[in-house]
């Protein structure tokens, strides 16, 4: 009913602008139109928005940290937490202490150490003892080998505990000092001062904010279009940067591929784990029709098909023509489409009317 009441009300209306189905010739698919008939229809038209500009706009985004930029400070033997130097939010400098711990087990590490220096020393002056004993003839060569053999294992036992209490950050007598690998901002603290802690326990992460990542949920056609360093822009902050990774797994939901980018300008305007919206500059097509960016309200359904109408020229003639489009995806609220030329003024406003005389409706 309501259907019926709409088309009575356009039929009123392509009435009183003397609009007729014959004025659709030439061509089925043309549609002449004075311009005071398509201001009485509301007409409205805009240049087409081809994919040579900012073809991908809008896309959800999700703003996180480079894994290589990460690190998390971890207890490298067991102990009880004596100090903590930092706290989430401040920033730190490399090699500044950011735990300070006790763990008894340092103290056996220390001893492992002296003890293998010791054996070391021995087995030093043990070789030095025989290398003169065979150049004297006093002994056999398999007794210098040996010799060596044992000296060259003590060397490396001794090495092993001198680089496991330089692991263990060791600073003296049973007290542990845990320094910052990297510069960068404290995201996370994972325990308090007084706490015992087993060995590998996590105690802070770390990380460095500038560049970030940031991944990008992007339709099939965009995806299509987008390649490793393709300028991506997030204007609410002022950020700017390039793709670095293109997915090649759609995502079964959504329909959607990942996108991933590094900003590299205007990183300090952005936080992890912030939802923005991204804007790509996607490349032109070699040819003249590539993809363009057309209004949602702008395209319409006919036999299957999808058509947009553009205006056009038949002779002396004005007026405007439907085209077929493909329609690849969609962006916000505007659709991705191929099939237009590059120079096409579409209609945004006026379709249904349009759409009407195309097809005759009213016709006898």
């Amino acid at each position: 009913m309501l259907a019926g009441l709409r088309t009575t009300a356009l039929l009123t209306v392509l009435t009183i602008t003397g609009i007729h189905p014959a004025a659709a010739e030439p061509g089925a698919n043309f549609i002449a139109l004075t311009p005071a008939q398509s201001a009485a229809l509301g007409i409205v038209t805009r240049p087409l928005e081809t994919a040579g500009k900012a073809a991908a706009t809008g896309l959800p985004a999700t703003i996180s940290i480079p894994n290589s930029q990460q690190r998390v400070i971890a207890a490298p033997l067991a102990g009880v937490i004596e100090q903590l130097e930092t706290a989430p939010g401040l920033n730190v400098s490399k090699g500044q202490v950011l735990v300070r711990m006790s763990s008894p087990q340092a103290l056996e590490l220390q001893r492992d150490r002296l003890q293998a220096d010791a054996q070391a020393t021995l087995a030093r002056q043990s070789l030095q003892r025989d290398e003169q004993l065979h150049r004297e003839g006093l002994i056999a060569e398999s007794r210098l080998q040996a010799s060596r053999a044992n000296a060259a294992q003590a060397a490396a036992q001794a090495a092993e505990r001198r680089q496991e209490l330089a692991l263990a950050q060791h600073s003296g007598g049973h007290t542990l000092s845990l320094a910052a690998p990297i510069a960068g901002n404290v995201l996370e603290q994972h325990v308090s001062v007084g706490q015992r802690v087993e060995q590998s326990a996590p105690l802070y992460r770390i990380a460095r904010l500038d560049p970030l990542s940031v991944e990008i949920q992007a339709p099939l056609a965009v995806a299509g279009q987008a390649r490793v360093g393709t300028t991506l822009r997030i204007p609410a902050a002022g950020a700017s940067g390039e793709l670095v990774a293109v997915g090649r797994a759609v995502d079964p939901g959504s329909q959607s591929v990942l996108l991933r980018g590094l900003i590299t300008r205007g990183a300090q305007n952005l936080r992890p784990g912030q939802a923005a919206a991204v804007d790509l500059d996607l490349p032109a097509t070699a040819a003249g029709q590539g993809s363009a960016r057309v209004p949602l309200a702008a395209v319409l359904r006919h036999q299957d098909r999808q058509w947009v109408f553009v205006i056009s020229q038949a002779g002396s003639i004005a007026g405007y023509r439907a085209m077929p489009v493909l329609v690849a995806g969609r962006v916000g609220d505007a659709a991705i489409v191929t099939g237009l030329p590059g120079n096409a003024v579409i209609v945004t406003g006026g379709v249904a009317a349009l759409k009407a005389n195309w097809l005759g409706i009213g016709k006898e």
